[in-house]
């Protein structure tokens, strides 16, 4: 694969998590990359930042559709192949994910349970739940063992830090020397031009990209952006080992334990592209569900409230679209991970370098991942 990337050169467009993959990624296999971002290396406008990168198929088998829990159950290995390559250490962690629920919301348990034990029923590539009483509770997460006295462990289950992460790939851009032009908007379709010479233009803009999807010939490409906060903590007070689940029928928590004693806690889903500061009503929500799960963050101290808008598509699946014109250099565009980003970008990215290096890709088929083409496209538009 090395020498078939030594011979092409890629211009990519976005420097969030999946420009920064792709990017790495085409220059360890010795490609001539360079990459376009209309903001700063800090990503700081970037969806990436804002999120907890937890892990976790199972967990999230609840709520989204199978292709998407098999490409997190193929992505987890894979991130700790790709962090392992990394010169800068990533906090990585995989010890299963919690669920817990207060004793009035003992019913939506079970049904949750009942849910994902179907899940593992219809994809044997997952742990089923182990039902946790009291005792074995207090054992995997003493620091909630005196407010629950049950739970759902979900093993092999994991998380990352998100931040980490982006410096580590940008610190690998710079020691592999890769042409990096922040601070500059850039529109794919101007770098298709022969005369740049780029073989390949990939845009992963994200909702940066939301007209060049939006104008596509099929409804079902429309590109909208769902927004969601997270309020970062610093609670030692706490010491919660794994990231933690909590059951509720108005508002669900997830509560991530970073490194340091920082934990990112987030719940709320939007359908929104707002970008204005988080609410009072979700900061209030967030903050006094936090509590119910561990006295100790009653004197943790807020380090950030933060909100941004992950790039969805009409479906809620991601995609991969390719335009590969004789007369211009080939486009893949690559968008619509929405709420599971860093759970199956991984897959994705390898989906993309086999669609690079060979035209097609038997994973993303195996994995259900649609990719389009600018003739799929047309003939959709005709029916």
């Amino acid at each position: 694969m090395t020498k078939a990337f030594s011979n092409g050169k890629y211009a990519i467009v976005g420097a969030g998590l999946m420009g920064r993959l792709l990017a790495v990624a085409l220059a360890k296999r010795g490609a001539r990359v360079e990459l376009f971002e209309k903001g700063g290396p800090d990503a700081a406008n970037a969806a990436a930042r804002i999120a907890a990168a937890m892990l976790a198929p199972l967990a999230e088998s609840a709520i989204t559709e199978d292709n998407v829990v098999r490409m997190g159950v193929h992505s987890l290995p894979r991130w700790k192949q790709l962090i392992d390559e990394l010169a800068k250490p990533v906090y990585f962690q995989q010890d299963g994910t919690l669920i817990l629920w207060h004793r009035q919301d003992a019913s939506d348990a079970e049904r949750f349970s009942s849910h994902l034990e179907r899940n593992c029923d219809r994809n044997r590539t997952l742990s089923k739940p182990l039902h946790l009483d009291s005792q074995s509770l207090a054992e995997i997460e003493p620091g909630v063992s005196e407010r629950f006295t049950q739970g759902l462990y979900l093993p092999n289950e994991g998380q990352l830090d998100n931040r980490q992460l982006l410096e580590a790939l940008l610190v690998e851009l710079t020691l592999m020397k890769v042409p990096c032009h922040w601070n500059q908007p850039t529109n794919p379709e101007q770098l298709r031009n022969i005369a740049n010479g780029f073989d390949w233009v990939i845009d992963c803009r994200g909702l940066g990209a939301k007209d060049s999807w939006n104008q596509l010939d099929n409804s079902s490409k429309y590109l909208r952006g769902v927004r969601g906060e997270v309020i970062r903590l610093h609670a030692p007070e706490v010491k919660l080992r794994r990231p933690t689940r909590l059951i509720h029928p108005r508002y669900p928590i997830y509560i991530a334990p970073k490194e340091d004693d920082v934990y990112v806690v987030g719940a709320t889903e939007i359908e929104s592209e707002d970008l204005s500061p988080m609410s009072v009503r979700s900061a209030m929500e967030l903050l006094s569900a936090v509590y119910t799960v561990h006295s100790g963050f009653a004197e943790a101290r807020i380090l950030e409230m933060a909100t941004q808008c992950r790039p969805t598509l009409k479906d809620n699946l991601p995609e991969i679209s390719l335009d590969q014109n004789p007369h211009q250099a080939k486009l893949m565009m690559i968008n619509g991970l929405y709420r599971h980003g860093f759970m199956i970008s991984p897959a994705i990215l390898d989906c993309a370098l086999e669609i690079l290096n060979m035209g097609s890709s038997l994973l993303a088929i195996d994995l259900d991942l649609q990719v389009s083409t600018a003739a799929d496209q047309e003939l959709s538009a005709c029916a």
